[in-house]
């Protein structure tokens, strides 16, 4: 098994990316910490986990939330003995320009979205390093670089974490600790659903119709990605951020537009 007795926390590991995420790291010998703060979902994919053998454990936790954070790394410590990997994950959205967005949407966005991200990973590094080093990956977006119309808040979030990524990667290296992104595309998700709920009919055909793969992706794709990154088969990269979009971040001309 390729993560045999490791440790992973992933946070948002209730349902979409993080599910699959997590299940993926688990079916591969690592043991699991759903970090969420959703207790339903998480219960849920406790159970489906436990029932296809994977060892795992809940920790309801709001990332944006520094005690809650400590708690957490501590009550993996406890329970487990230590952490050699993390994936943040968690993650809201909602489409809105600047000029629509409230500064209460702003501060909520941000505080899941980057202090999250920064908040596990300033817990999680200690921990990591007196393992003799690990991995963390940031779930990010193809948005950073590249995105739609009126997603302001979210664009602004997941640029934040690519060069946060990029910057862990420097510092954490001297620890041993590797430090990569995955920019999923255009994902099969609750989270994604909701986002085409709001857009013109024709906005999905639209969006397949960009795919030069002639789908949109899966999250077991960005979990494949997710596994690479935390196995040692990566242990000479950090500070990358991975397209995980079937390509159509180098076929874009232009931001889709669908108002």
């Amino acid at each position: 098994m390729r993560l045999k007795d490791k440790v992973t926390i992933v946070t948002g590991a209730g349902q979409g990316i993080g599910n699959e995420v997590a299940r993926k790291l688990g079916e591969h010998g690592s043991k699991i910490v759903i970090a969420d703060l959703n207790e339903e979902v998480a219960s849920k994919a406790l159970d489906e986990f436990e029932s296809a053998g994977i060892e795992a454990i809940f920790i309801k936790t709001d990332v944006a939330d520094e005690k809650d954070v400590q708690n957490m790394i501590q009550a993996t410590v406890s329970h487990y003995g230590g952490v050699d990997a993390l994936v943040n994950n968690a993650g809201i959205s909602f489409r809105k320009s600047v000029m629509e967005t409230s500064l209460e949407e702003w501060q909520k966005l941000m505080k899941v979205n980057v202090q999250g991200t920064f908040l596990c990973s300033k817990y999680a590094i200690p921990e990591i390093a007196k393992r003799g080093g690990g991995s963390i990956v940031n779930v990010a977006s193809w948005v950073a670089y590249r995105t739609i119309t009126r997603l302001a808040a979210y664009t602004a979030s997941k640029g934040a974490i690519t060069s946060l990524t990029r910057q862990m990667a420097l510092d954490c290296g001297p620890l041993k600790i590797r430090v990569n992104a995955v920019c999923p595309g255009i994902i099969d998700t609750p989270m994604q659903k909701n986002l085409y709920a709001d857009l013109p009919e024709d906005a999905f055909k639209q969006t397949l119709d960009y795919q030069p793969l002639g789908r949109i992706g899966t999250a077991e794709d960005v979990a494949n990605a997710c596994l690479f990154l935390v196995s040692d088969e990566s242990s000479y990269i950090s500070g990358d951020s991975m397209m995980v979009d079937g390509a159509s971040f180098v076929k874009l001309p232009r931001p889709l537009i669908f108002d």
